[in-house]
This record gives C-alpha cells, sequence and structure tokens, in this order.
C-alpha cells in the first residue's frame, strides 16, 4: 500500500472539513436495545464518586456486569443504563460518563461512509446540529473509542 502518512490519511476521510455535533441530552444513546457501555477501573471509580458511593465492591454490584474479561454498565429490563433518569431523560452521571459516552458520535462504525453517519444523524438529534468539530477532533475521539 505504500507509505502513507497519517496526516494524508485524514485529509482522505468523507468528513475531512469536519462535521456538526451538540449534545442535546435527550437519552436516545442512552436507551433501547440491550447493549455494552464498557468500563474502565478508573470510569468506575470516577462513576461512584459522582453518585456520592465509596464503598466500589457495593457499587460494582449493583451498577457493573462482568462480560468475560471486561465490564460494562448495567441496564434496566427495557434496555436503559442504569444511570439514565427515565423521568427527567437524562444522565445521572453526565459529568463523570465514560469515554465510550463521550466520544458518541465519533466512533468508528458511525463514521464509515457519509451513509453511517446519515443513519447517525436519524437517531440522534444532536448529530449533524450545534457545534462543528474539525478533522483533527473527530479523529482523536474516534481512536479514543473503537466501537
Amino acid at each position: 500500500m505504500g507509505n502513507t502518512s497519517d496526516a494524508s490519511m485524514q485529509n482522505q476521510r468523507w468528513y475531512q472539513d469536519g462535521l456538526c455535533f451538540e449534545c442535546t441530552q435527550c437519552g436516545n444513546c442512552c436507551t433501547g436495545d440491550a447493549g455494552y457501555v464498557w468500563v474502565t477501573n478508573e470510569e468506575i471509580k470516577a462513576l461512584a464518586a459522582a453518585v456520592g458511593e465509596s464503598d466500589l465492591d457495593r457499587f460494582e454490584q449493583t451498577n457493573v456486569r462482568k462480560v468475560g474479561v471486561r465490564k460494562s454498565l448495567k441496564e434496566f429490563p427495557n434496555g436503559d443504563c442504569v444511570f439514565f433518569d427515565g423521568d427527567a431523560r437524562t444522565c445521572r452521571v453526565y459529568a463523570a460518563r465514560p469515554r465510550q459516552c463521550r466520544t458518541w458520535p465519533f466512533w468508528g462504525s458511525n463514521l464509515r461512509t457519509p451513509a453511517t453517519w446519515k443513519q447517525t444523524c436519524a437517531v440522534c438529534p444532536g448529530s449533524g446540529k450545534g457545534q462543528l468539530h474539525v478533522l483533527k477532533e473527530i479523529e482523536q475521539l474516534r481512536e479514543v473509542m473503537r466501537i
């Protein structure tokens, strides 16, 4: 394939002029079908602190599940994240949300093609609107969470 630098690869991205996104805190990405919100031990500590829980074992028993060697946030039976407040339609730990949540919608799966971005915009009212995020920022976020 030759020696293509990172900079020239970024210049070839379909979204090289940037993409707009501003979280509306609608909760669409926190609800719906079951899935995984992967968390690290550091994120678990931050989440526990955000809800005022000092006993990490108790916090994990209540809010985290093991999936093989990884950990994911638990969900309510309807698929909603354990930290989603259904009445207020907000995240109870927004300031301490895991990297998977912080990097939405700039995941590789959403950025694959203009069509996948359009699908993301159809389910996320903040995608395609609001603040313009430049290519460098999008690429940094995309690299944090490879989904």
